[in-house]
């Protein structure tokens, strides 16, 4: 599969290594670069991206707003903010913001080209060592509903309320009361928690929102 990728991103540097990515792996086609958002935009506008990398070297609001912008404009573009970076409050509000992934620019070209694929097909990806920073309570084997179970699915694809809601033909207070059910059953503290986890504590793909087995089409790098 083909993966297209743009960066809104001022540094020189960070682009020549997005540049390598791409030409060391045929499967990436770089699209490109713009240092403003509105000449992002408009470059998205005529030819959207899979993966569009958003630096916040104008601050984390300027960026989410970005986002918000780019989901308007092209909602088949998966947003990934790139960081030097990011406090684990910043990377849940960006992921309710609709970010897919955040990627830290340190790392291996290896896990980048993981981070594209990844949410490129549609899911979140986040680095190991948060995870590994998060205290886990869990419940074993939580009783679900079928609803409950489409509602963690959803929210497995980082979407809002709303778009649960819209999706499933219920209202975005219903879909708030499930995910204090679903939270209840699991032990997960939060929404971000649910998404971050939901593959491995549900046994779901949120892919298909079918059981996974080995599946691996949410993933923690």
């Amino acid at each position: 599969m083909s993966i297209s990728v743009f960066a809104y991103e001022s540094q020189p540097i960070a682009l020549r290594g997005l540049e390598a990515l791409a030409s060391d792996y045929p499967e990436l086609e770089f699209r490109g670069a713009a240092t403003t958002s509105a000449d992002a935009l408009d470059r998205l506008r005529e030819a959207a991206a899979d993966v569009v990398l958003v630096d916040h070297h104008t601050g984390l609001r300027t960026a989410l707003q970005f986002v918000s912008d780019l989901r308007q404009l092209s909602p088949a573009s998966n947003a990934v903010l790139w960081v030097q970076e990011q406090t684990d409050i910043d990377s849940l509000r960006a992921i309710q913001m609709g970010v897919r992934a955040v990627l830290r620019k340190t790392l291996p070209l290896s896990q980048m080209l993981e981070c594209f694929r990844t949410v490129a097909a549609g899911n979140i990806w986040v680095e190991q060592s948060l995870e590994l920073n998060r205290q886990h309570n869990w419940r074993p084997t939580p009783k679900l509903t079928p609803r409950e179970r489409e509602i963690a699915v959803c929210v497995c694809r980082g979407m809002r309320n709303r778009e649960i809601g819209e999706r499933l033909a219920i209202t975005p207070g219903t879909v708030k009361v499930h995910l204090m059910h679903i939270f209840e059953k699991t032990g997960v503290k939060d929404r971000f928690e649910l998404a971050i986890h939901g593959r491995k504590l549900l046994g779901v793909d949120p892919g298909t929102g079918a059981e996974t087995g080995d599946a691996t089409s949410f993933r923690v790098a």
